[in-house]
């Protein structure tokens, strides 16, 4: 099964209906946490989702019954293997060490697994990126004041 990615638009409305599994537009409509959007914008995204082979349509009089076609299990999946091959050199050790370095595994969490690691050494976050752009002008001023210093020492 061919699995297509999905906006973040199209992925929070599949979350409600992968809970609902078979489904009318009403029923989506009634199940939807406020704000809730216009009935209009959930017939496009259904139709989207539906040629995405998201969902499957079956007509019932007038109207359509919908049914989930990807799993979830499948979605979380495809979605994991994305993320090793783009960013994890395909490698599930790399993805376990940077969850263990990052504090998003625990040693307890992996006790689970029969794995013990007793040497996990906590890294504190470094937002050095995020620094520089939350506080560019700090930091260019600095860089400034050290190129000043060495010109001076230079002399």
């Amino acid at each position: 099964m061919k699995i297509n990615h999905l906006t973040s638009a199209e992925e929070n409305l599949m979350r409600l209906l992968w809970k609902l599994g078979s489904f009318y537009l009403k029923d989506i409509m009634e199940q939807h946490p406020d704000p809730k959007p216009h009935q209009n914008t959930v017939s496009t995204y259904l139709k989207i989702l539906v040629e995405k082979g998201y969902l499957s349509t079956e007509k019932e009089g007038r109207i359509f019954r919908y049914h989930t076609v990807v799993p979830f299990e499948e979605y979380r999946k495809f979605l994991l293997s994305e993320l090793c091959d783009h960013f994890f050199n395909g490698s599930g050790k790399e993805i376990l060490n940077f969850m263990i370095h990052e504090n998003l595994v625990s040693a307890e969490d992996l006790k689970d697994f029969n794995i013990e690691i007793t040497q996990i050494q906590k890294k504190e976050p470094d937002f050095k990126y995020a620094n520089e752009i939350l506080n560019p002008k700090k930091d260019k001023k600095k860089s400034k004041d050290k190129k000043k210093k060495k010109k001076k020492e230079k002399e």
